[in-house]
């Protein structure tokens, strides 16, 4: 065995605590004879309750609704919630471009995965080691393993005054399976119908143990194969415009052109293809070379133990490790001016007889640039908790640490444009004609480059809750109260080669920073009758680098009758600055672009006008300041009788202060007119004066407000011989969106409407499960002018068509010991509908935050227990 293995010693460490905590622990205390009533702390308090209904609207999803949704991963259950939303992303299209490559968030209510809130059993997890779009900080989803989970806990409001930061549109609490007894292994396998592309689960969990202590061990295993662009028809080209979309082929092209000696106009390689030809641009179509679905790899164990070590005293602890690998793909390194490639007249392929300059050439010969991803995390939780007299306390310590490895060697086509120019001025490197170069010339262009993040997350939490005092008509005050003190660290480190200039055509970020954050909370629940409860909330934060914030929170719940409830609530929240934004140092971003004064740069026009890839310098902003949140809810609960129920919500969130980048666009305007151009913003080609560079840094300059309307709705009956029937409905209707100033509601990536309809029947050992899931229609196309801004005014519009998926799962219970279970996601392989796209991030004809490109995908999975 390879000990130097350090993912291999963490699950060494794992079984040893497993092995360890099943030593038996002595019984300190006789059972009572009477236990109260169970209570539980669902997320939006820390009070624990009998009933799951309070303030603010929580959606549940049990263990039940996992397993018979189908469902292999945590954010494939997400994305099929209606309270998600825009900023929501996965593994789908991983591409070198990416800057959070292998990792999937959640956003609740479209304001960013880094506004919703991530727990594990009430605590915060740690952030991944990369960001993703440079600075977005976020809980990678791909670090929990589905099959560890009990329930997720869904609040759709605000909370910063219960959880402190980040808690602005939502909170997700996962709770871990624990206290399990016995033994349960599932193995699963399947395919999507139209490609190769296949998925491998095997997932296990032992338990043991009695009422005085328990052990649950739990292990994970996850593969998918690659799915390709070019698998999905016309998803597998850039080339959007023969389905009424944009042509965004790229102008760095195989063959390529050149700025001859003497000219300031491009001039084509000959030997440009027609079909390519765009004015002096021979364009290439880098769309059959990306990813829709990478290949992945997922392995993890967790180990959960309790046990009562005195009477009212119980210790905790929590050990998980997790190993993912991942490949993120695309095409073959772009150059243009800004690499300062030039060929001398001598040389012997140049077809021109004269010095010039690369302008544009792609090295095709060298291949595919593919980065491989890997990302170790580590988490361990351990405390006590107990009674003093009527409290219940709890004391707990938590360590995490998340390490990201991101590598590319010399096979995967990683190009140095120094190693380039010398074997050009060797002779021994032909860029031109499209040539492909021998690979002993390829060996000596090509290099390996590593990028290395890491996070950690040292914290200490402290909690004391209960009964406060007896009111005179008998109901009982409650009360929690704690304190949080947090330290955390995050490290981006791309390789030195990015930081040189020398790695053309990726993405490339840099960041480091630290900080400590302690804060206080109280929350009173106050019963001013029977039937109306009122909670009063308030925390104070302190962050280092980002200064305190103070929220209050207050809501209610109002028995109208015995059938019927109000519910409201109104708190304030924040967001500090994320760790990436704070310690962004010299980071790169490509995007697609159309320079404004395109009339008087003679490479516009060699390009026909066409959008090209612009590199954006972005740079740390010391002084970046908190965002601010308020929102409120008010629901109706209608329990129309013991089989029908139904709950209405209006909710509205309001975030200023929001840190986003600078419009890219604007400043353009401003500082990039080629006969007035401000230094040190802008950088233009000496010869072309075609743009090449801007500068750019985080700013707070943005809001966002949003407004709308959830309904659920659950009905069960009895088919007498038949078996039982369950529906559900979850609906969601976004009345208004907007964001810098601008109107979203409905227009790209935020359709108006989306639900979720869900019917279970259960007879004898079968069962069958049926969900629905819609995404409603929006309007395409936000930036006509590929300027870099959204022009939602124009009358032009196309609209993305709704889009519908059946996906049903049925299950056989064979004995007690053995359940098959049969399915499809999509079963009906409704098509993505078609989108022009939104330049940078959508370039294949389908919103890729929105819209599933999988297709039809069939699965069968077996359980046994023991």
């Amino acid at each position: 065995m390879n000990t130097n293995n350090p993912f291999k010693i963490k699950l060494i460490s794992v079984a040893l605590a497993s092995a360890i905590a099943a030593i038996p622990t002595s019984s300190y205390a006789e059972e009572e004879n009477e236990k109260e009533e169970q209570k539980l702390t669902v997320v939006g308090s820390h009070i624990k309750r009998s009933s799951l209904e309070g303030p603010a609207p929580v959606q549940v999803i049990d263990r039940e609704a996992i397993v018979g949704s189908g469902q292999t991963t945590l954010q494939q259950l997400f994305e099929r919630l209606p309270s998600a939303g825009a900023g929501s992303f996965s593994t789908r299209g991983n591409s070198q471009d990416s800057t959070g490559n292998g990792g999937a968030a959640i956003s609740l209510r479209g304001f960013g995965a880094d506004a919703t809130l991530v727990l594990i059993n009430g605590r915060r997890a740690n952030i991944s080691a990369f960001a993703q779009g440079i600075v977005n900080n976020f809980v990678d989803l791909n670090s929990i393993p589905l099959a560890a989970i009990e329930r997720v806990d869904i609040l759709k409001d605000g909370a910063s005054a219960i959880y402190g930061s980040d808690a602005v549109s939502g909170v997700v609490n996962i709770v871990l399976r624990k206290d399990f007894v016995g033994s349960e292994v599932t193995l699963g396998y399947g395919s999507t119908t139209k490609s190769s592309s296949d998925e491998t689960t095997l997932n296990a969990i032992f338990g043991f143990g009695d009422n005085r202590s328990n052990g649950t061990f739990i292990f994970d295993y996850f593969k998918t194969s690659e799915l390709r662009n070019s698998d999905r028809g016309h998803l597998g080209s850039a080339n959007q415009a023969p389905k009424g979309g944009y042509d965004l082929r790229s102008s760095r092209g195989f063959p390529g052109r050149y700025v001859l000696a003497g000219d300031t106009d491009p001039t084509i390689d000959p030997n440009c293809p027609p079909e390519r030809v765009a004015g002096q641009t021979c364009v290439f179509d880098y769309g059959p070379y990306g990813f829709l679905i990478p290949d992945m790899e997922r392995a993890g164990a967790m180990f959960l133990h309790n046990s009562e070590v005195a009477r009212n005293l119980e210790l905790y602890f929590e050990v998980s490790a997790q190993r993912n690998t991942s490949q993120a793909g695309g095409a073959p390194t772009p150059l243009d001016a800004d690499a300062g490639l030039t060929v001398h007249a001598g040389h012997p392929n140049n077809p021109f007889g004269v010095d010039l300059a690369i302008d544009r050439h792609r090295t095709v010969d060298a291949g595919n640039r593919v980065w491989d991803i890997q990302s170790e995390s580590l988490r361990f939780v351990t405390g006590l908790k107990g009674l003093i007299g009527e409290f219940e306390w709890d004391l707990s310590f938590t360590k995490a640490r998340s390490i990201s490895l991101q590598t590319g060697d010399r096979t995967q086509g990683w190009v140095r444009t120094d190693f380039l120019q010398q074997e050009i001025d060797a002779g021994r490197y032909n860029p031109f004609g499209g040539t492909v170069n021998p690979p002993s010339v390829i060996d000596a262009i090509t290099t390996s480059l590593t990028r290395r993040g890491e996070s950690r997350l040292s914290s200490i939490e402290g909690s004391l809750t209960g009964d406060l005092f007896e009111l005179s008509s008998g109901n009982t005050v409650a009360m929690a109260t704690g304190f949080e003190y947090r330290d955390e660290s995050v490290k981006d480190l791309p390789d030195d080669q990015f930081q040189r200039g020398l790695i053309f055509g990726t993405e490339s970020v840099s960041a480091q920073a630290s900080r400590n954050h302690w804060s206080v909370y109280t929350e009173f629940a106050i019963p001013l009758a029977d039937n109306i409860e009122l909670q009063l909330a308030g925390r104070y934060d302190d962050y280092e680098l980002a200064g305190t914030s103070t929220n209050p929170k207050i809501g209610m719940h109002w028995n109208i009758t015995e059938n019927m409830a109000l519910r409201a609530s109104w708190g304030t929240g924040f967001r500090a600055p994320s760790l990436a934004q704070i310690g962004l140092g010299p980071s790169q971003e490509s995007r697609f672009f159309v320079d404004p004064y395109c009339s008087k740069v003679p490479a516009c026009v060699a390009n026909s006008g066409a959008s090209t890839d612009l590199t954006v310098n972005l740079g740390g902003n010391p002084d970046l300041k908190p965002e601010e949140s308020e929102s409120y809810n008010l629901g109706l609960i209608w329990d129309i009788n013991d089989d029908l129920n139904m709950s209405f919500d209006y909710w509205d969130i309001t975030q200023d202060e929001k840190i986003d980048e600078a419009d890219v666009g604007e400043a353009t305007l401003l500082f990039c007119d080629p006969d007035a151009m401000v230094a040190g913003f802008c950088v233009r080609n000496a010869t072309t004066n075609e743009l090449l560079q801007v500068s750019s840094t985080y700013v707070n300059i943005s809001s966002q407000e949003a407004s709308g309307v959830d309904i659920s709705t659950n009905y069960k009956m009895a088919l007498a011989d038949m078996g039982d029937l369950k529906l559900g409905l979850d609906w969601s209707y976004l009345t208004n969106f907007e964001k810098k100033n601008l109107d979203y509601t409905g227009k790209y990536g935020y359709p108006k409407f989306r639900w979720s309809s869900t019917a279970e029947w259960k007879t004898g050992k079968w069962s069958t499960t049926a969900v629905i899931s819609y995404i409603g229609e929006f309007e395409d196309e936000p930036d006509f002018d590929e300027d870099g801004a959204f022009d939602f005014a124009n009358p032009n519009a196309r609209t993305v068509d709704s889009m519908i998926t059946l996906d049903i799962q049925t299950s056989w219970d064979i004995s007690d010991a053995v359940n098959l279970s049969f399915g499809a996601a999509n079963l009906l392989d409704e098509k993505v509908p078609f989108a022009a796209g939104e330049l940078n991030n959508d370039l294949f004809g389908y919103v890729q935050s929105v819209h599933d490109p999988r297709g039809r995908f069939i699965y069968s999975k077996a359980t046994f227990r023991f």
